[in-house]
């Protein structure tokens, strides 16, 4: 059978806010990461709406630059890129690649759907050291998720038998993909209140493969 899970990548294999969390201390100070990381995604999400044809590159400079000067804090011009100079260092989280390795011997075939670039996504795939059969980011669509686009384009290019997707942002992933009518894995790696209710709820990919195959 031809069985597809679909993943973000930056939040759900990849630490994103530990990523960006470690740039922002080191340019603004420990005290001002929760505070700065909070604003950060919301500039961003912003941009992407506004912008959906922008590299994800640019996107992490212009948010960058922008959340500083809403803040009133100081941003040297050589680190506006700090970010996304950054991007291809960030680890992906310690239960990751045993996960992904056990739903490729169950016989699911895995594929990233990401809002990035495709140098970047290239990056974390090594890092997570597991094969991917298929990735599609933004950059190549002209499209941002919580937009359907990513989900078109993946299945116009695989057409599966099988599909459920595995995402750790209600806004950017479970939610489309429910208005999608696909099965939905959440990870709910910051302990927050489902709303819309995904098919299942981990709170980190560690009991992946049977989650997905209660799932087929």
């Amino acid at each position: 059978m031809d069985r597809w899970a679909t993943f973000d990548c930056y939040g759900t294999l990849i630490d994103w806010n530990g990523g960006i969390g470690r740039e922002l201390e080191r340019l603004f100070g420990a005290d001002q990461v929760p505070r700065l990381l909070h604003a950060y995604h919301e500039r961003e999400r912003e941009l992407e709406h506004a912008e959906p044809a922008a590299r994800y590159r640019d996107v992490l400079t212009t948010a960058l630059v922008g959340l500083a000067e809403r803040e009133s804090v100081a941003l040297a011009p050589e680190e506006q890129d700090a970010l996304a100079r950054s991007l291809p260092e960030w680890e992906p989280f310690p239960e990751v690649r045993d996960a992904l390795e056990d739903a490729r011997a169950r016989g699911w075939r895995l594929a990233i759907l990401s809002n990035t670039d495709r140098d970047y996504i290239d990056a974390s795939m090594e890092r997570i050291g597991v094969p991917f059969d298929v990735s599609i980011v933004a950059s190549e669509i002209g499209s941002y998720k919580p937009g359907h686009r990513h989900w078109d384009a993946f299945v116009e290019r695989v057409r599966p038998a099988t599909h459920v997707h595995v995402g750790a942002s209600l806004f950017h992933d479970v939610v489309p993909a429910l208005e999608l009518g696909l099965p939905t894995i959440w990870i709910n790696r910051l302990g927050e209140s489902p709303e819309p209710q995904p098919g299942v709820e981990l709170h980190a990919l560690t009991g992946l493969g049977d989650a997905l195959d209660s799932l087929a």
